[in-house]
C-alpha cells in the first residue's frame, strides 16, 4: 500500500518537516515538504500527492484557509495537525473538508496508523474499477447517482457532478449498501474514520451536517437521513444499482 505513495508535510516547523521527512521516507514514501501556503500551492502545481499532512498555524494563510482552497479542486486526502486539546480546530478543520486529524504531540507510530487507515479507505478510487467486486458500478437514489469507481456524486436533474471527499464518500457508501436501516454512531464513525481512530461524536455530527447539505437534505424535514432518537441514524431511500453487465 505504501509503494510509490507519496505525501506533502505542511509545516512551519523545520525540526517537524525533517522528522517527518525522515521517518516516513523509511516507512516507503516520497515525501515533500513545504513551510507554509506559498510553498504548498507551489508543490501542488507540480504534482498532486497522494496525502497531505496540514498544519492549522502556519505563517500567512492558514491550514483552514489552504484546506479550502485544496478542496475546491481536489479530494486527496487530508489530515490536520491540531493543538493537543483544541476540539474547535479539530471540528472546523472536518468541516472544511479534512478527512482526519491528528492532535500534537504525536507519536510517529500513531501517525503512521491513521495514514494508512486513511489511504486504505482511498484505495478503491485508485482504479477504473472498485477493488470491492461486490460494489456495482453505481448507486442510484433519489435524484442522485453516486459513481463507485470515480468516486464522485451527480446530481441527475442538473447533470453537475461533485467529487466527494474519502470520508463523505465512505459514510455515502455506508449509507447506500445499508439502506433503511438505523446505524449507530459507532459504526458510522468507524466506517468512515477507521478502527485507529479516537471516537467523536461532534466528528459524525459534523460529517452527517457536510453529508446532508451535499445532498439538499438540510433543515427539520430531512428526507434521506433521519435520526432515530437514541439509535442512530436511517437513509431513507430507494437505492437501485447500475453494473457492468
Amino acid at each position: 500500500m505504501v509503494a510509490d505513495k507519496s505525501v506533502l508535510v505542511v509545516d512551519d516547523d523545520q525540526e517537524i518537516r525533517e522528522l517527518l521527512g525522515e521517518y516516513l521516507g523509511k516507512q516507503g514514501f516520497r515525501v515533500v515538504t513545504a513551510e507554509d501556503g506559498v510553498a504548498m500551492k507551489r508543490e501542488l502545481t507540480i504534482s498532486e500527492p497522494d496525502l497531505i499532512l496540514l498544519d492549522i498555524m502556519l505563517p500567512g494563510e492558514d491550514g483552514f484557509t489552504l484546506c479550502q482552497h485544496v478542496r475546491k479542486t481536489s479530494a486527496v486526502p487530508i489530515i490536520m495537525l491540531t493543538a493537543v486539546s483544541d476540539e474547535m480546530d479539530q471540528i472546523v478543520g472536518l468541516e472544511l473538508g479534512a478527512d482526519d486529524y491528528i492532535a500534537k504531540p504525536f507519536s510517529p507510530r500513531q501517525l503512521m496508523a491513521r495514514i494508512k487507515a486513511l489511504l486504505r479507505r482511498v484505495q478503491p478510487t485508485e482504479s477504473n474499477q472498485p477493488v470491492n467486486p461486490s460494489l456495482p458500478k453505481a448507486f442510484l437514489f433519489d435524484h442522485w447517482r453516486l459513481d463507485t469507481a470515480a468516486q464522485s456524486l451527480q446530481d441527475t436533474q442538473t447533470q453537475r457532478t461533485y467529487e466527494m471527499t474519502n470520508s463523505d464518500y465512505a459514510l455515502l457508501l455506508l449509507f447506500l449498501s445499508r439502506p433503511n436501516e438505523v446505524l449507530d454512531r459507532d459504526t458510522i464513525f468507524f466506517a468512515t474514520r477507521g478502527r485507529d481512530a479516537q471516537p467523536s461524536e461532534r466528528a459524525v455530527d459534523v460529517q452527517l451536517s457536510r453529508l446532508r447539505q451535499r445532498l439538499g437534505d438540510k433543515g427539520r424535514q430531512q428526507r434521506l437521513i433521519k435520526t432515530v432518537r437514541g439509535n442512530g441514524y436511517l437513509f431513507n431511500a430507494d437505492v437501485t444499482y447500475e453494473t457492468d453487465n
